[in-house]
C-alpha cells in the first residue's frame, strides 16, 4: 500500500494563473489562508481597465475614495485592490514567496 504524503500548506497568497481552476472574469485572483485555516479564493479588479497607479493623482484619488488606510482584512477584495494601488510595483506584489 502506498503512503500518502500530506500536501504542503501555502505560506502566503498565491496568484492563480489563466487556465487554472478558480480563475474567473476578474483581473486578479489570489488564494489566501483564513484565520481558521481554510483557503479562500479572492477575485478582484476589472479586466477591462488598467491600473494607473503610476499617476500620483490617480493613486491618491483611488486610495482616498476606497478608504485604503483602513483595509486590514486579507480575505477581502478591497484589501488586495488597495494593495495593488500602493507604491510597490505590481510584479513584486504578485510574486510567489519561496
Amino acid at each position: 500500500m502506498r503512503k500518502r504524503t500530506p500536501k504542503k500548506k501555502p505560506h502566503g497568497p498565491r496568484r492563480i494563473k489563466k487556465g487554472e481552476p478558480g480563475y474567473g472574469k476578474k483581473k486578479f485572483v489570489v488564494r489566501v489562508r483564513t484565520k481558521s485555516g481554510s483557503v479562500k479564493t479572492v477575485k478582484f479588479g476589472d479586466p477591462n481597465m488598467q491600473i494607473r497607479r503610476d499617476n500620483p493623482k490617480a493613486r491618491a484619488n483611488f486610495r482616498a475614495r476606497h478608504n485604503c488606510a483602513s483595509k486590514k482584512d486579507r480575505t477581502t477584495a478591497g484589501y488586495w485592490s488597495c494593495k495593488m494601488w500602493s507604491k510597490k510595483p505590481v510584479s513584486k506584489i504578485t510574486k510567489k514567496k519561496k
